[in-house]
């Protein structure tokens, strides 16, 4: 299937969700690999005192955009560093910290043996594989890890089990993942989109906007 052929038939499955559910998706606050490039993956790197900072300003946020925060649904992938960002997150909204679901097709897109090191690094490593990746990002997979195309499906499986307006603390890539299944981004636009920490994206009856 081509990836056009891909997202439309995503698209359309994601689309028999009701068009006023609202999707929440937060990417984890900062941390020291992010700082340094380097590729985390499943590795379970913990926030740094800002990403911590970026955790409690997305509560806020979320205090401004979602309603009451007790008729939510919350989620995280179980990475420590996702884990982290909810508790905070919650905290500022009042509500239990450790009171929320953890589902592990939440947890970002594994890079397999590239996990670690940063681009210049595996330029240097492992020229003709990066570059087959920059070629097509959304296909390629990189060793031991999956790719784009795989991570769309799982996304898409998760999403499927949730009830209600929903907030999701996650990953860059499964952000990219996310807004090619429920809001039918392009592949190739996708896969390049830099995803922010400390904001919202709000998704809802197939379009998205970013707020924070």
């Amino acid at each position: 299937m081509t990836p056009s052929a891909s997202a439309a038939s995503e698209s359309a499955m994601a689309a028999t969700a009701e068009v006023t559910r609202r999707f929440f998706l937060v990417r984890h606050g900062e941390t020291d690999w992010n700082v340094a490039g380097r590729l985390q993956g499943r590795r379970d790197v913990p926030l740094n005192p800002l990403g911590r900072i970026q955790a409690g300003r997305v509560g806020r946020v979320l205090h401004q955009l979602a309603g009451p925060p007790e008729l939510l649904t919350f989620v995280s992938s179980p990475l420590v560093r996702a884990t982290e960002t909810m508790r905070i997150l919650r905290t500022s909204l009042d509500l239990p910290a450790h009171d929320f679901a953890t589902d592990i097709r939440f947890a970002e897109i594994s890079f397999g043996q590239w996990e670690g090191q940063t681009w210049p690094e595996l330029r240097r490593r492992d020229f003709e594989a990066v570059r087959q990746r920059d070629r097509d990002p959304w296909s390629f997979v990189p060793p031991g890890g999956e790719n784009y195309v795989d991570l769309s499906r799982r996304i898409l499986a998760a999403i499927a089990r949730l009830a209600g307006d929903v907030v999701i603390v996650t990953h860059g890539g499964v952000i990219r993942a996310a807004l090619h299944v429920l809001a039918g981004m392009p592949p190739e636009e996708a896969a390049g989109l830099p995803v922010r920490q400390g904001a919202v994206y709000v998704v809802s009856g197939g379009r998205f906007a970013v707020a924070g």
